[in-house]
């Protein structure tokens, strides 16, 4: 086991909070039950893998849907760059963030990530999301300097954030790319991807799921 920590930065699975951009088609309860099935696949594999502790950097309330052995943080700060900084202050040594978009994402991917992290020519390590943003960051050590001010949620996060690390002298690793979910589009390739985790049953049980889960 690397010493590593692994942090997951999630919104809690309220209706109208959460995969807006899944409505239409979802309702907004549609949406905030896809949230909740990919916040239980990203935390039950967060769970299985080796790692020195385990971070929830939460936005809203604390629910019974969160497995044993999670530090629960709020997440704070006013935007999502000041947000990712802070939940890297939280923990001490090196950590590997994630978000609850890639409900794909499995044990070996994660260990993985923090082996390469350990690399002694590493310094951070970047996975990229096919929508140009990104899906795991991790650090060596925490640094604000890496993410205040690089644009969040764009075509171009993932580009920004590159740049800013390498700006700061950071020797960069790159993870393999993933597809995350923001669109009933990407949904419906990601549940294909995993089709016997929690979110692609999730997106079977809709309407018309098994339909609209096939494409």
């Amino acid at each position: 086991m690397t010493p590593t920590t692994i942090i997951v930065i999630a919104k809690a699975p309220v209706p109208g909070r959460v995969k807006t951009r899944l409505c239409p088609p979802c309702t907004s309860d549609e949406a905030a039950t896809l949230a909740a099935a990919a916040l239980d696949d990203t935390l039950d594999v967060v769970a299985a893998t080796p790692a020195v502790a385990r971070v929830l950097a939460l936005d809203g309330a604390r629910g019974p849907w969160i497995p044993p052995g999670f530090v629960i943080v709020p997440q704070m700060g006013a935007g999502l760059d000041e947000r990712l900084a802070n939940a890297f202050a939280a923990v001490s040594g090196p950590a590997l963030l994630i978000g609850m978009d890639t409900p794909q994402v499995d044990r070996g991917l994660l260990t993985s990530a923090m082996q390469t992290l350990h690399q002694p020519d590493v310094d951070a390590v970047l996975g990229p999301a096919d929508d140009g943003g990104y899906w795991a960051i991790g650090l060596r050590e925490a640094d604000p300097r890496v993410f205040i001010g690089v644009p969040m949620s764009t075509a171009a996060t993932g580009a920004a954030q590159l740049a800013r690390l390498r700006s700061l002298g950071r020797c960069v690793a790159m993870l393999p790319s993933l597809r995350d979910v923001d669109t009933f589009a990407d949904a419906r390739a990601v549940a294909a991807i995993a089709p016997t985790r929690r979110f692609a049953r999730a997106l079977a049980a809709l309407p018309h799921g098994e339909e609209i889960a096939v494409g």
